[in-house]
């Protein structure tokens, strides 16, 4: 069993005195950034000069310098910036800034544990790992809450990188809601296997062949949309708010009798074992390899499959409907 870590079990004295050095000002950096001022800390910016980012972490107030700057003067380091890009940046602009006794946090292990990153052995390296996007994070600080987070140790050179993370969780506002421990193994491993099988890629999937499916039968595209896509959302807000029980018990019993039977036929053990086999390919190493070379060859294959579903059927009628339901212009 995990255990649970809160408010109590944290201590921000531990990195009050500390510069933080933020590493991009994106979703997740601005958030962190600000629900870390908010909470007493010492915070600074550090970005490419003179981009859009740069004059909206001064339009917000922070202290703002080139990221060779910002990690030179930071004691605890912040990697926020895109997954693919943090090996250069950090080779370039990070690495020559690493000092004996500093620290260096992300809040996804890829890097990290696939090796692209291999960080000095004189410096802790930790990550805390908000569970929910930037917006929300602050937006439930700012509520007097907070989102969950996990927490892990890759190297402990100071012996408190465990204290310092679970400090860093508190300045967030995570510890409000409760922090779980693990590995950047873990992290790493089972958050591409969510989003490839289900979070994703299998969503992605499921909603569209239900909507091919529906059209095929017959039925009018608009009608495919709201019955394989827009009614997703509220049963997925009805299992985030209860649990599949407490959905399954707000809707009909005939969506529970078909849903029960019928389901497991359609997602089976054929479907099973092809989930299997992408956490094969996550654990093995086997996919990181295929991303990485994927980005350093320009990203074309992402490109033409990102261009396929945008031109797919499910997303014209989609467009249609999300105007007609007020969500878009």
């Amino acid at each position: 069993m995990v255990r649970v870590y809160f408010d109590r079990d944290a201590n921000l004295d531990i990195i009050k005195d500390k510069v933080i050095a933020v590493i991009g000002y994106g979703s997740q950096g601005c958030a962190q950034a600000q629900n870390m001022r908010d909470s007493g800390l010492k915070v600074i910016i550090g970005l490419r000069p003179k981009g859009e980012s740069w004059k909206r972490a001064k339009d917000d107030g922070f202290d703002v310098y080139t990221i060779p700057e910002a990690a030179r003067i930071g004691d605890i380091i912040f990697m926020l910036v895109p997954d693919m890009v943090q090996p250069a940046i950090y080779r370039e602009y990070i690495e020559p800034n690493l000092s004996e006794g500093k620290v260096l946090d992300f809040a996804h292990g890829f890097n990290i544990h696939f090796k692209q990153i291999v960080p000095p052995k004189n410096i802790d390296v930790m990550m805390v790992a908000p569970k929910s996007p930037g917006p929300r994070l602050r937006e439930t600080y700012l509520s007097g809450f907070g989102v969950p987070a996990l927490i892990a140790v890759y190297q402990d050179y100071s012996g408190k990188a465990k204290d310092i993370a679970l400090a860093v969780a508190k300045a967030l506002g995570c510890t409000r809601a409760g922090v779980i421990e693990t590995t950047f193994k873990d992290e790493t491993e089972s958050d591409l296997i969510g989003e490839q099988t289900v979070l994703v890629g299998g969503l992605i999937e499921l909603i569209k062949k239900g909507f091919e499916v529906l059209v095929e039968c017959g039925y009018p595209p608009e009608l495919a949309y709201f019955e394989a896509c827009n009614e997703a959302k509220l049963i997925m807000d009805l299992i985030y708010q209860r649990g599949v029980i407490g959905m399954l018990k707000a809707v009909s019993d005939t969506a529970k009798y078909g849903g029960l039977t019928v389901g497991p036929k359609v997602i089976d053990e054929h479907v099973k074992e092809n989930m299997r086999k992408a956490a094969r390919d996550v654990q093995s190493g086997k996919f990181a390899q295929e991303w990485i070379n994927e980005h350093a060859s320009g990203e074309k294959t992402l490109r033409d499959l990102m261009k396929e579903i945008e031109e797919h059927p499910l997303e014209k009628v989609g467009a249609f409907i999300r105007r007609m339901s007020g969500l878009e212009k």
